[in-house]
């Protein structure tokens, strides 16, 4: 790894962060594909398409985040037993209506931001740029998409805090 300028040690850490963050968007995605599946109502032409775009991107990102690993010369886990054992999000039942599977989203973004919280402060100790960037725009891009689930489940009329 010295082409990379890393400290093993210290990759080591950012590898196991980078693990967990793996696990939570391994059962995040299998949510959005439950929620994609099952939703019903008013709503369904919506949060049908909203939910499929969310599924497309976190697969894309599973995959960033595996390689992120095997860059660094770990090995990323990859078993579902090992993910639900990992994982601080949670398998959701298909029987919810649309605002508690918006809800749940919106709560898994932020067990998801603060693991990725997590993996930038091991890769700053790690001097670890290419980890900090690449999850500093996952930051970015879920906090959007948290912002807009949010908004759809306001009420019509409802207002932005004044600065």
């Amino acid at each position: 790894m010295s082409y990379l300028n890393f400290n093993a040690e210290k990759a080591k850490n950012t590898s196991k962060e980078l693990n967990v963050l793996l696990a939570d968007y391994h059962l995040y995605y299998q949510k959005l594909r439950n929620f994609h599946w099952n939703i019903l109502g008013h709503n369904f032409f919506d949060l049908h398409v909203k939910f499929e775009e969310m599924y497309n991107d976190a697969i894309l990102k599973i995959d960033e985040i595996a390689e992120r690993i095997l860059t660094l010369r770990f090995q990323p886990t990859s078993n579902y037993s090992e993910y639900l054992a990992t994982s601080s999000i949670k398998e959701s039942k298909s029987e919810l209506k649309d605002v508690e599977m918006v809800n749940a989203l919106i709560d898994d973004h932020g067990t998801l931001l603060k693991q990725m919280s997590k993996v930038v402060e091991v890769a700053g100790v790690a001097e670890d740029e290419g980890t900090i960037d690449l999850i500093g725009a996952y930051i970015r891009e879920l906090e959007t998409t948290s912002w807009m689930l949010d908004a759809w489940r306001m009420k019509t009329g409802d207002v932005h805090k004044a600065i």
